[in-house]
C-alpha cells in the first residue's frame, strides 16, 4: 500500500484519532482509522515512532518464582483485567525512571533490580501506533493502594500454577496473557 495522506479527526487530552489515506495495488483506495499519543501527525514518517511513549513492568519477587501481575478495573472494558503494571513515560523520564515511578505508583513496590529491557514496541497494532517498553526486573515490599483515584489496582504475586488458572478463567491484557502463559509453562513442555 501507499500512503497518501493522514487527517487528524479528533484531539483529546491523551489520545488523538485520525484518518489514514492508502492507496491499494488495485488502485482503490483504503481509509484507516487509528488512534495516537502524538498530536500533530501530519506525515507517513510520523506514524513510526523511535521513542517509547509507556512503559510495561515484568517484576519477579527476590526469588523468581512469583510474577507481579495487577488485577485493575479497565473503564474502556468495563470489567477487571489481569496486567502488568504500566503507565505512560513522562516528560524527561527514561524508560528505567518510568518504570520505577508507575511500580510505587500502583502498588507500592520498589523496583530494585532491572535485568532486562525489551525494545521498542507496539501496544495495540491494529488500531494505534502507541509503543512501549518492556522493563523486566525484580521488586520487593508492601502492597498499598494505587496513589491515583481514577485507578483501580489491586496487585499480586503469582505462582506458575496461580497464573495457569488466572489465564484459563479470566480477562487478560494480551501481552501480560502471552508472556504468562509462556512463563507458567513447565520446562518439560518447551
Amino acid at each position: 500500500m501507499k500512503f497518501e495522506r493522514i487527517q487528524k479527526i479528533i484531539g483529546g487530552r491523551f489520545i488523538h484519532r485520525y484518518d489514514i489515506t492508502y492507496r491499494t495495488e488495485d488502485g482503490g483506495e483504503k481509509v484507516y482509522e487509528m488512534i495516537s499519543r502524538k498530536g500533530d501527525i501530519q506525515r507517513h514518517e510520523e506514524l513510526i515512532s523511535t521513542t517509547p511513549d509507556a512503559v510495561v513492568l515484568i517484576m519477579h519477587d527476590e526469588t523468581g518464582e512469583k510474577i507481579l501481575i495487577d488485577r485493575e478495573f479497565r473503564l474502556a472494558t468495563g470489567e477487571w483485567v489481569y496486567n502488568f503494571p504500566a503507565g505512560l513515560i513522562d516528560a524527561g523520564e527514561t524508560p528505567e525512571e518510568s518504570a520505577r515511578r508507575e511500580l510505587w505508583e500502583e502498588t507500592g513496590l520498589e523496583l530494585y533490580a532491572v535485568e532486562d529491557v525489551i525494545p521498542i514496541s507496539y501496544s495495540a497494532v491494529g488500531f494505534s501506533n502507541e509503543t512501549n517498553v518492556c522493563i523486566v526486573g525484580r521488586a520487593r515490599g508492601e502492597f498499598r493502594e494505587s496513589t491515583s483515584v481514577v485507578e483501580e489496582i489491586e496487585p499480586g504475586w503469582y505462582t506458575k500454577a496461580q497464573v495457569r488458572e488466572l489465564i484459563a478463567n479470566h480477562p487478560f491484557a494480551a501481552r501480560t496473557q502471552a508472556y504468562c502463559y509462556v512463563w507458567s509453562q513447565d520446562e518439560k513442555n518447551f
